[in-house]
């Protein structure tokens, strides 16, 4: 089976070709189910009676509780079983799926929208979980598989939703997904080798509290945490202005057109791929910054599309491959690192740089919705370039702390003394020439 057997492609024990592709599908469900509404607030505000801002808040409590799962639910990978609490979310997420699809009100419908984002973290427990699983010198081509997945999750939602509401009502997505996610659910139980139970006796308070504490105890985490979350802040600011732009006068879009634009987006993730083969030759610094230039780069494109029209359009899709290209090589990267710092620890490891990578999107999506209301696209294109420049400055500054740390220490010159004083501390300093390091 391709749970326990070795790829010829050099896939480590354990993970088959056709369990790396398993796992890679699976995350992409999971997250999807919190971006079906984005494209379809309109149609499901009309359908249950609901006011635009309350219609809106089903994007915000989608956020919330995933960001609550990030925190919550993440870490106890670290703590029982992973392939069980894999299994187990995936189910959980099929079944708040349906109280979504099935809601007659938006009470309900905010209550299942929470519920899946909690339950959605199946997709940050799957990718450490691969990570563990991949041998050593394949370990940044896996994760960077997985996270292509999930990237198409997150792009290819829209698109989804658009195509499947037009021939099913928007109901249809989320009856879709569950059914989806629930044979998720059984293929990974059927497909994913068993790994040791954590062991140690930590209790889930001490579990969480250590998660926590991993900001303190590692620099690595502390300035890949940070750049995560100027990455991903930009990435937000986009797609939630993308909305807004593309339904306004300039172009006209429909819901079905704008939910397209996901594909384009999609080449993006080929990135995420290449970043990971890239740091698994010892690239991943190079990866870093480059991605991040481009990320600042992008925005110069993306402020020439505000206006319509074609050249308009081409300077639209140049800047959104350019974008997703650049957040996924700097995110693979960060991964690479954060992952190689505890082994035994990936998934709170994992659960700190996500929540702090998801509050940077949580944080650029807010930013984005002021800022469209006050100064439009341009207002929004300067948003985001100096979120992205503020990343481009910390991994500058990380680079020249680690080589100052890395610098070796200056080694002192002795002076020999003259020959009357070696001749009078002869005895004295036989002893202490003798010693290593003396000189």
């Amino acid at each position: 089976m391709g749970a326990t057997e070795r790829g010829r492609d050099g896939t480590a024990p354990g993970l088959g070709r056709g369990t790396l592709l398993l796992m890679s599908v699976a995350t992409g469900l999971s997250v999807a189910g919190n971006y079906f509404a984005q494209p379809l607030l309109d149609v499901i505000g009309r359908d249950l009676g609901l006011s635009a801002s309350t219609a809106a808040l089903v994007v915000t409590v989608a956020q919330t509780g995933y960001g609550l799962g990030l925190l919550l639910l993440v870490p106890l990978g670290d703590l029982v079983d992973r392939r069980r609490l894999a299994v187990g979310l995936c189910a959980a997420t099929a079944v708040f799926l349906t109280v979504i699809a099935s809601a007659p009100n938006g009470t309900l419908l905010l209550v299942g929208t929470a519920l899946t984002g909690l339950a959605s973290v199946a997709a940050q427990v799957v990718v450490p979980y691969a990570a563990t699983l991949a041998a050593p010198a394949e370990r940044g081509r896996t994760v960077g598989t997985v996270m292509t997945g999930l990237l198409l999750g997150i792009l290819l939602a829209r698109t989804a939703a658009g195509l499947l509401a037009d021939l099913g009502g928007w109901r249809t997505v989320y009856w879709v997904n569950a059914v989806l996610m629930l044979l998720m659910a059984v293929a990974l139980r059927l497909r994913l080798p068993v790994l040791p139970t954590p062991r140690g006796g930590r209790g889930y308070p001490a579990l969480i509290g250590s998660t926590l504490r991993m900001f303190a105890d590692e620099p690595v985490l502390r300035w890949r945490a940070a750049l995560g979350a100027l990455t991903f802040a930009p990435f937000s600011v986009l797609w939630t202005a993308l909305v807004f732009l593309l339904s306004g006068p300039s172009y006209g879009w429909s819901e079905a057109a704008i939910g397209l634009l996901g594909l384009v987006g999609a080449a993006g993730s080929l990135a995420a791929s290449t970043a990971g083969r890239l740091a698994d030759r010892g690239l991943v610094q190079h990866v870093s910054g480059i991605g991040a230039l481009l990320l600042l780069g992008s925005w110069g494109l993306l402020a020439l599309a505000g206006g319509g029209g074609p050249w308009a359009l081409a300077a639209l899709l140049a800047g959104v491959i350019i974008l997703d290209l650049a957040v996924q090589g700097v995110h693979i990267s960060n991964q690479n690192l954060v992952y190689a710092v505890r082994p035994e620890a990936r998934n709170r490891l994992n659960s700190a740089y996500m929540t702090s990578y998801f509050v940077g999107g949580a944080i650029g999506s807010a930013l984005t919705s002021a800022v469209w209301g006050a100064a439009g696209w341009g207002g929004v294109c300067a948003l985001g370039a100096a979120l992205s420049a503020a990343g481009a400055v910390v991994w500058s500054a990380e680079r020249l702390h680690h080589r100052r740390r890395s610098a070796p220490a200056a080694v002192p010159v002795v002076v020999p003394a003259p020959a009357t004083e070696r001749e009078a501390g002869h005895g004295a300093g036989r002893g202490a020439e003798a010693r290593p390091g003396s000189r």
